[in-house]
């Protein structure tokens, strides 16, 4: 099958799954912080679902040298038209990555920190239809939504720290709300520390996940 040009806009590693495993019809789809690149969250990915495939691109925009996925005018302040079409170029880029990769469509699940959880709130927020499930670790509000999208049958997965000097935790809370009004089924975490991952996060989010794709295996 010839490779769609789209799948060309991110540099990016993609790891097969495992077909000899129950898990291995599933993809996740690893979006990194500020900072980071597409080697980052590939541990992370195989301790929350052994087995998966990985897809994990590369933020295209550097700020002084940090790669990220959109930009942003100041610590906590989106650019929101930048973030708008990055929402819409990886919504392309996955379709792309689905197609090119022979994955299942409907066993997508986005596992984003930082920048990375805002750029998949985003695509949440704008009705997704690449995504079926999410990892959220650290994330912000990133808007308001106009119109809600209908999101009945989406599972999504919150990490967040109570003393976060990067995200209020207020402001993690309204995303919280904001998906469940919107139709999905929103499981919080929350952990006493700041803007990370910890072991206790990540053993809670190990655990979401094993029983989301086991309930939803066919």
């Amino acid at each position: 099958m010839a490779e769609d040009s789209a799948i060309t806009a991110y540099r990016h590693r993609f790891e097969p799954g495992d077909a000899s495993t129950s898990t291995g019809s599933w993809t996740l789809l690893l979006l990194h912080g500020t900072g980071g690149d597409e080697n980052d969250l590939i541990p992370l990915g195989r301790t929350l679902l052994p087995g998966a495939a990985m897809l994990s691109p590369r933020g295209n925009v550097s700020e002084g040298g940090a790669l990220r996925f959109f930009r942003r005018q100041a610590e906590g302040v989106l650019d929101l038209n930048d973030l708008a079409a990055k929402s819409s170029d990886m919504e392309r880029w996955v379709a792309a990555a689905i197609t090119t990769n022979d994955l299942a469509s409907g066993k997508i699940i986005a596992v984003g920190f930082s920048n990375g959880a805002n750029l998949a709130a985003s695509m949440f927020l704008r009705g997704t239809r690449v995504l079926s499930a999410g990892v959220l670790l650290s994330p912000m509000f990133p808007f308001l939504p106009d119109p809600r999208p209908n999101l009945t049958g989406t599972a999504i997965f919150v990490g967040a720290g109570r003393n976060d000097p990067i995200v209020p935790a207020d402001q993690v809370r309204a995303l919280i709300q904001e998906l469940r009004s919107s139709g999905a089924t929103v499981t919080e975490h929350w952990m006493t520390g700041g803007h990370g991952i910890t072991a206790d996060e990540l053993r809670a989010a190990q655990a979401w996940i094993a029983d989301l794709t086991s309930s939803r295996n066919v």
